[in-house]
């Protein structure tokens, strides 16, 4: 198959590269920034739900990251850049797992009060994510499993605020626990979906190289 193309074509399809990689460089950003303060949150008032969405932000800015580099890369490189993305996806759901399996055996409740503004936070930031990369969510397989991270994370931070808005009203840390486990349920079933996404991507890129 002939990969020539026009010159209107070759630079229309530079300029949309162009400018899917000013936006992924803006929410890596953002997500990375995100994280040093949802972690170092969550960490300090004891919520699960929160260090979980904290590392759904660190491997956000991982696949940002995967992500531009593959852009200008052929389809192949893209399909692998996604797989790397549902193994990251898969590997922390597991830690979210185990973090809930730690906070069962030793845990006490969290702070709602912080969970709430750093949740809130955290959702206000990736609303913006969101809104960037939503135009893309069909640019490829590379550019929609970046969109999904980003879905993602707008279901796992109402999920946080839930959660604090429950451990306030019940005096539990019960609430913070299904949270964590909904988003680490989250992370495994978006894996499976981006993983046979990148299997299938790779096997057409073969077949059409």
């Amino acid at each position: 198959m002939s990969s020539c193309c026009s010159e209107d074509q070759c630079g229309g399809v530079e300029l949309a590269r162009a400018g899917q990689a000013r936006v992924l460089y803006w929410v890596l950003a953002l997500n990375a920034v995100m994280f040093g303060v949802e972690f170092t949150a969550g960490w300090l008032v004891r919520s699960t739900a929160l260090v979980g969405d904290s590392l759904d932000m660190l491997g956000d800015a991982l696949i940002y990251g995967v992500t531009l580099f593959a852009l200008h890369r052929g389809l192949l490189w893209q399909a692998r850049a996604s797989m790397f993305k549902g193994v990251v996806m898969l590997l922390f759901g597991v830690v979210v797992f185990a973090e809930v399996l730690n906070k069962l055996a030793h845990g006490l409740p969290p702070l709602p009060g912080w969970m709430a503004v750093v949740g809130a936070l955290a959702l206000a930031v990736n609303t913006v994510c969101f809104a960037l990369l939503y135009r893309y969510r069909d640019a490829g397989v590379n550019m929609r499993s970046t969109w999904i991270c980003s879905r993602n994370d707008l279901v796992a931070n109402s999920g946080v605020l839930v959660a604090a808005g429950a451990v306030w009203y019940l005096d539990s840390m019960w609430p913070d626990i299904i949270v964590g486990v909904g988003i680490a349920i989250l992370f495994l079933n978006s894996s499976r979906g981006v993983l046979r996404d990148a299997a299938q991507a790779a096997t057409q890129a073969r077949a059409g190289a």
